[in-house]
C-alpha cells in the first residue's frame, strides 16, 4: 500500500521504553520479596494508537490512545493475590504490591497455584519481525479513510449510504517478569483499514463491508481496493431469499471458517476441561476429523500475527501439532489448568499462537465446483453454540450455489448441527487463506448440515 511520501518516521524510542518497564517489573518483584512473597510475577504494558472514522465524506472521530498497565501477582505458598495500577509513581507501585500481598494472605490454599516451572522458562528470544510502527498523522489517516469510502460509494450506483470507513494504527510494548529470574520483552504493531456500505432502498437495504489488517502498514491492501471490495460484497447481497428447511452441503467462507477452529479451541482449553464444561472431555488421541485433516501451531513464525518466544507465564514456545491425521494430539493449557488436570503446560497461557489448518483443495471457485449445490456462508450471527454438548445453531447469510455457481443471495436462515459431527463431516479445506487472523485457514466445506429457512 502506498503511503504519503513526505511522511517521516518519528524517533523510535521503544527499546528505551521497554527497558523502563523492565526496570519497574524488577523493582516490583523486589518489593514483593521484601514483603514475604515466596513467588511473584509482574506484567507491564504500554499501548499507543490512533483511530480515525469518517462517514459520508465527513470526519466523525479522531481518537488518540496512550494506555499503560501494571499487574502484580504474588504467592504465599499456594495462596495467591493480584492487584493492578496504571500509576507509575513509587507510592502507587508500593500500594499495589501491598494490596496483592494482603489479598494473598486472606485467600485459601490452591494446590494448582504458582508460577510455571522454572526449567520451562524461555532462554532464547529471536527477532520474530512483529514490530512495524506507522508514523501516521491524523490528517493522512483521514485522507486514507476518505479515499477508501469514496471508492466504495462510487463503485456502484446501488450504493446509497455508508456506515463509514476507518483507519487504525496501534503499537504495544510488554514486559513479563517473575521471581524465577525470567524477564521477557515484546514489541508488536497492528494496523487496519476498513469500510462498511449500504445498498438498496427501504426494507431491501443490505449492509456489508471489507477490511485489511496487518502487522506492517506496507502489507495493507490499497484503501481504494478495500472500498471497491466492500461495494462488491454489499451489492451482491441485494434481493436475498430464504431457503426451504433441509440438509445440504455448507461451505464456510474463509473469513467465517476460522470460527469453527475457535469452537475447537474453546472445547480443548484448560478452563473448560477442568470445569467439565466441554464436549471434548478425554478426547486426546481420538479421531475428531477426517484422516487428512491437520492443525499445527507455529509460535515462532516470523511476521506472524501471534508470534512469541514465550507464553503469558514465560514458558518457552515451540512448534507443535494440535491435530494430526484427524486425531487430537493435545489440549491447550497453561500451568494452572495443567496442574488441575494432572498434565503439563503446553505453553498456551494467554492463548494459542499462529494456527495453520492444512488445505486439501484449491481456492473458493474450486470448492464451489466441488460442492455442486449448497449454501455458501459469508456471515454468521448469534451465539448459539453449547460448549457442553457441542450443539450448534447460528443465524447465517450468504449465497445459494447451483452447479458450482453462485445463484442468489440468502438471508434469514439458521444452520444447525453438532460440532463433533460437523468436524467429522469436513470434506475440504481450501487454499484461499484469509491472512487477517492468527488462525490461518481457507474456506471449509461440511458435507451436510441442517439449514432452516422461511420457504
Amino acid at each position: 500500500m502506498n503511503t504519503n511520501p513526505t511522511e517521516t518516521r518519528a524517533t523510535d524510542d521503544s527499546l528505551q521504553r521497554l527497558e523502563q518497564l523492565a526496570g519497574i517489573s524488577q523493582r516490583l518483584l523486589e518489593k514483593a520479596r521484601a514483603l514475604g512473597a515466596s513467588q511473584a510475577e509482574v506484567s507491564c504494558s504500554e499501548d499507543r494508537g490512533m483511530d480515525v472514522n469518517v462517514r459520508l465524506g465527513e470526519v466523525e472521530t479522531v481518537e488518540s490512545t496512550h494506555d499503560r498497565g501494571i499487574a502484580v501477582t504474588v504467592y504465599f505458598g499456594q495462596r495467591k493475590g493480584s492487584a493492578s495500577t496504571a500509576d507509575l509513581q513509587e507510592t502507587s507501585l508500593d500500594a499495589t504490591v501491598a494490596q496483592a500481598c494482603a489479598i494473598a494472605r486472606h485467600t485459601e490454599d490452591d494446590p494448582a497455584a504458582g508460577l510455571a516451572d522454572a526449567a520451562l522458562m524461555a532462554r532464547e528470544f529471536p527477532d520474530l519481525d512483529t514490530w512495524h510502527p506507522w508514523a501516521l498523522d491524523a490528517r493522512h489517516a483521514v485522507d486514507l479513510a476518505l479515499a477508501c469510502e469514496a471508492a466504495g460509494r462510487e463503485a456502484d450506483a446501488r450504493i446509497g449510504n455508508s456506515d463509514g470507513a476507518s483507519v487504525a494504527t496501534a503499537q504495544s510494548l510488554s514486559v513479563y517478569a517473575n521471581s524465577h529470574g525470567f524477564i521477557g520483552r515484546e514489541r508488536s504493531s497492528h494496523h487496519s483499514i476498513g469500510c462498511a456500505l449500504i445498498a438498496g432502498q427501504g426494507d431491501g437495504m443490505q449492509r456489508d463491508g471489507w477490511y485489511s489488517s496487518a502487522i506492517a502498514h506496507a502489507d495493507l491492501q490499497d484503501p481504494q481496493a478495500i472500498g471497491r471490495r466492500a461495494a462488491e460484497r454489499t451489492v451482491a447481497r441485494l434481493q436475498p431469499r430464504s431457503l426451504p428447511t433441509g440438509q445440504v452441503p455448507v461451505l464456510f467462507a474463509a473469513e467465517v471458517a476460522r470460527s469453527l477452529v475457535g469452537h475447537l479451541l474453546s472445547a480443548v482449553s484448560g478452563g473448560a476441561l477442568y470445569r467439565r464444561a466441554s464436549f471434548l472431555l478425554d478426547s486426546v488421541g481420538t479421531r475428531l476429523f477426517p484422516e487428512w485433516f491437520a492443525i499445527d501451531e507455529q509460535p515462532l513464525l516470523r511476521h506472524g500475527l501471534r508470534s512469541t518466544a514465550f507464553d503469558g507465564e514465560g514458558v518457552a514456545t515451540r512448534d507443535s501439532a494440535l491435530v494430526t491425521g484427524g486425531v487430537l494430539q493435545r489440549y491447550v493449557l497453561g500451568s494452572y489448568s495443567a496442574r488441575k488436570l494432572g498434565l503439563h503446560t503446553t505453553a498456551n497461557a494467554g492463548g494459542v499462537h499462529n494456527l495453520k489448518v492444512a488445505a486439501n483443495a484449491g481456492g473458493l471457485p474450486s470448492l464451489l465446483s466441488g460442492m455442486g449445490s449448497g449454501l455458501l456462508v459469508t456471515e454468521l450471527m448469534g451465539q448459539g453454540v453449547n460448549g457442553v454438548t457441542g450443539d450448534y445453531s447460528r443465524g447465517a447469510a450468504g449465497f445459494w450455489v447451483e452447479n458450482g455457481q453462485v445463484a442468489y443471495s440468502v438471508d434469514g436462515v439458521t444452520i444447525a448441527g453438532n460440532l463433533k459431527q460437523m468436524f467429522a463431516g469436513i470434506e475440504a479445506v481450501g487454499s484461499d487463506v484469509d491472512p487477517r487472523s492468527h488462525v490461518a485457514t481457507g474456506s471449509i466445506l461440511i458435507g451436510k448440515m441442517t439449514v432452516a429457512g422461511n420457504d
